[in-house]
């Protein structure tokens, strides 16, 4: 009994459709929820537990995002809005965050004063933040005692005599149980010489409280899987170089018009002199910019158009298209090559997900969806 209207008559009436102009009809369940497989690919060579991809944004994609996305099974796309050598620091933290906690603490340099917000502890490291020499620290009873001082507060710090150092692989349950062993409020997790991730007993227990999604997104190595941003200069040849060294998995090409000479050429240099590295192509939201990425090798295609929370393609260029429209037209080609589409932009609710998915996704990108949470990189604000 046909009710409704199929996928291939409702995206061929001239319309362009975003995800809360489409609504999908309930069918029949003959299964349990436990039985239903989120699985997927990001890329060609890429596969994930979970659809979820974490935006190359500056507010969102740094290295405590990226190794919380990689544990989940998803992946982060860690942003370039910064130097190339930052960039690949990013990287390198991320996969040396075997145990994917955010710090409830502080970290400053030898030069700075007492942070606005601290925590139960500050840190103080060479390089004012992870992964850095840790020189030593304060407890918040230190820092009331310092509070509207004008002073360095390594001027008053403890030394590091009695920290805790572990390995940085060690697994969580090595960890808890270390920290009841020494009787010790904090372990310092630690790779060659530099200290990577400070983990404080209440963040132990929060981490035993995530989900179990699937398994975690790990690479050869026996690391997380960490993405990387660049754009289409030839300045960001040299920025690959340092990723690629840093050990970026895939490489996503930052654009809001992917269909253009700048972004071809340089997926071809990429696939020439990186064969093994996965290549995402776009932002592109119609069937011939698709086309022309796919042919320039990419392993995987970014579909968005001004659908983003703070996207202004639209209003700018007058140029775009729903986004609904945009996944189901691009899937339907991609899928043809074998080549995943990620859904970027307009996602707002777990609805807009599901929507994305059923209209040929592989994955969805979320940037404000997670730019709120514990995660992702900023400072905290109070009032």
């Amino acid at each position: 009994m046909e009710d409704g209207f199929p996928a291939s008559k409702t995206f061929n009436q001239g319309y362009s459709l975003t995800y809360d102009d489409v609504i999908l009809l309930p069918h029949y369940i003959d299964f349990p929820t436990d039985a239903v497989s989120v699985s997927t690919r990001l890329s060609r060579n890429i596969p994930l537990s979970i659809p979820c991809v974490a935006s190359p944004m500056d507010t969102v994609s740094e290295a405590h995002m990226a190794a919380s996305m990689a544990a989940l099974g998803g992946i982060a796309i860690v942003h370039y809005n910064c130097t190339s050598s930052q960039q690949a620091s990013i990287i390198r933290s991320a996969k040396s965050l075997r145990v994917p906690i955010t710090p409830s603490v502080s970290f400053a340099s030898p030069v700075d004063g007492l942070p606005a917000y601290h925590g139960r502890y500050v840190f103080i490291t060479e390089s004012g933040g992870l992964p850095s020499k840790l020189l030593g620290y304060l407890s918040s009873s230190d820092c009331e005692n310092l509070k509207d001082k004008p002073v360095k507060i390594f001027d008053y710090k403890r030394d590091c005599k009695s920290v805790e150092y572990v390995n940085w692989d060690c697994d969580l349950g090595k960890i808890e149980t270390l920290l009841h062993e020494k009787d010790s409020d904090f372990l310092v997790l630690e790779r060659d010489g530099e200290a990577v991730n400070v983990v404080v007993k209440e963040d132990v227990e929060r981490l035993k409280g995530y989900p179990k999604l699937g398994a975690g997104t790990v690479g050869a190595d026996g690391e997380w899987m960490v993405g990387a941003a660049i754009g289409t200069r030839e300045s960001d040849k040299e920025r690959l170089e340092h990723l690629v060294k840093a050990g970026a998995n895939v490489v996503v090409l930052d654009s809001s018009q992917g269909n253009s000479i700048y972004q071809i050429e340089m997926i071809k240099f990429i696939k020439k002199t990186y064969p093994q590295l996965d290549v995402i192509g776009g932002n592109v939201v119609t069937m011939a910019q698709a086309q022309n990425l796919i042919q320039a090798g990419v392993d995987g295609l970014r579909v968005g158009m001004g659908s983003g929370s703070i996207c202004t393609t639209q209003e700018v260029c007058a140029v775009g298209r729903g986004q609904a429209t945009a996944v189901y037209k691009v899937s339907s080609i991609a899928a043809q090559h074998g080549v995943p589409v990620i859904a970027d932009g307009g996602i707002s609710n777990s609805g807009h997900i599901v929507k994305a998915l059923v209209l040929g996704a592989s994955t969805v990108m979320m940037g404000s969806f997670l730019a709120g949470s514990t995660e992702a990189p900023g400072a905290y604000e109070y009032k």
